[in-house]
């Protein structure tokens, strides 16, 4: 009893009162609050980056610098000076002696210059990778999804086997107080002298048993209510009693349902920018070509007699030969998008199996549960027919206790295939991709705040 009493305080952390909520309420918690659901979206919004790189190759780049410079070796062309000196050798004077120039800075002791340039690619292979990155990102959120639905799967099986463990518990506790109630009543039998000692050991036994397996099962709730917590970053636990998700009808296998599953649209799309990347190598042969317009100031205006200038022009790159390395780019590639296209088919494949997995899962489930309710209501019946017969001595104490321990085990099938039958509906919906849609969230993910 003791041990009993330490996993009931060890299921529910102290100072932490536990929130009941619903299933579907459950699963909405571990979409906002998922870590592993969190990193997958970190992820693709890492994807959606890198991509915005190929966008920018057809995006302008501008440039603008200045400087300052002090020189202790300034430079000037004096032409009026070289005008005297020539006079002078020839004794000759100029005519208008206000024409001559001054002396022309080339290179003043403080001097100022500026520039800014403005570069357009107007062609350029990579442009053609435009489509790829596309579905890259594409592919990036869908992976998302896919982790967001195998947090969801995972958040519902948990809730629901704590829904078949509760259901387990209650029998675990008819079971006790039923114990409880038959070792008072051979106590007295044996007071009375109509029962031997070893008549009131067999209930006190049965009794340990009882307070045994509710310790086990307390335990077992302790563990999967631990677990649901890091699922859903939050201290809740179900709702007492039954708690259900609305879940939509399965689809015909004609309709293949597998391939709308987030882990097959997400293969697609990678496929699909693998092949978009095969074609661009094959274009690497083709020329780059950039328009670029340049302006500066230098406040030196020298002989041209202008401190702003400007420069326009374009300019052409053809690849010749670069080693061998565009085929080699070529060559791994193809080899990445073979192995795409195989992996694609292995998950359609996979995704086909675990759908009909889920169906038949489903189908046993179904038989399984009204199997299990009708064991357990003739077990019920067969208890209450022992108890009678044994009130007036027409039955043993260990038939009694035999029928105790089956109607028991009835009674955990039935709860455990009740859970069961829920939990196989919520995998056939995550094998159709379905369980977000079902919890109404959004496909649509922001990437960026």
């Amino acid at each position: 009893m003791k041990l009993l009493v330490m996993l009931m305080v060890a299921a529910a952390a102290p100072g932490v009162p536990r929130r009941p909520v619903a299933i579907d309420e459950a699963m909405k918690l571990a979409a906002h609050n998922n870590r592993d659901y969190a990193a997958a979206v970190a992820q693709a919004a890492s994807v959606q980056a890198q991509s915005d790189r190929v966008y920018g190759t057809v995006l302008p780049e501008i440039t603008v610098g200045g400087s300052y410079v002090h020189t202790s070796a300034p430079a000037n062309f004096d032409l009026g000076g070289l005008v005297g000196l020539v006079g002078g050798v020839y004794q000759l004077q100029p005519v208008n002696p206000g024409l001559t120039p001054g002396p022309v800075d080339i290179v003043a002791a403080n001097s100022l210059y500026g520039n800014a340039q403005i570069s357009e690619l107007l062609f350029t292979p990579q442009l053609f990778l435009l489509p790829a990155s596309k579905t890259g990102i594409a592919a990036a959120k869908l992976g998302a999804l896919e982790a967001r639905e195998q947090v969801l799967l995972a958040v519902a099986r948990v809730y629901l086997g704590l829904q078949g463990l509760a259901q387990i518990e209650l029998a675990a506790k008819d079971a006790e107080a039923v114990a409880l109630r038959r070792e008072h009543d051979v106590q007295t039998q044996v007071t009375l002298g109509a029962q031997v000692e070893v008549a009131l050991l067999r209930a006190k036994t049965e009794t340990a048993q009882a307070r045994t397996t509710l310790a086990q099962l307390a335990g077992q709730k302790a563990a999967l209510l631990a677990l649901l917590d890091s699922l859903v970053v939050d201290h809740i636990e179900p709702l007492a009693g039954s708690s259900t998700l609305a879940l939509p009808k399965a689809a015909e296998p004609e309709a293949r349902p597998w391939d709308n599953t987030f882990l097959v649209r997400s293969g697609e799309q990678q496929t699909q920018a693998l092949d978009t990347i095969v074609f661009y190598d094959g274009l690497l042969w083709l020329p780059t070509l950039i328009g670029y317009a340049k302006g500066t100031y230098n406040s030196n205006s020298g002989f041209s007699g202008k401190n702003w200038s400007y420069d326009l022009g374009l300019s052409v790159s053809i690849p010749l030969y670069d080693r061998g390395l565009r085929y080699a780019t070529l060559h791994d590639d193809e080899a990445k998008l073979a192995g795409a296209r195989a992996k694609l088919e292995g998950d359609k494949l996979k995704a086909q199996a675990t759908w009909e997995t889920a169906l038949a899962n489903l189908t046993s489930a179904e038989a399984a549960l009204d199997q299990a309710e009708q064991q357990s209501a003739l077990a019920t019946r067969a208890q209450k027919q022992a108890e009678a017969a044994f009130s007036l001595g027409l039955t043993t104490a260990l038939e009694l206790s035999d029928i105790d321990n089956r109607r028991f085990f009835a009674a955990s099938q039935a709860g455990q295939a009740r859970a069961q039958l829920e939990i196989r509906k919520v995998e056939l919906v995550a094998a159709e991709g379905k369980l977000g849609e079902v919890l109404g969230l959004s496909n649509e993910l922001k990437l960026r705040p």
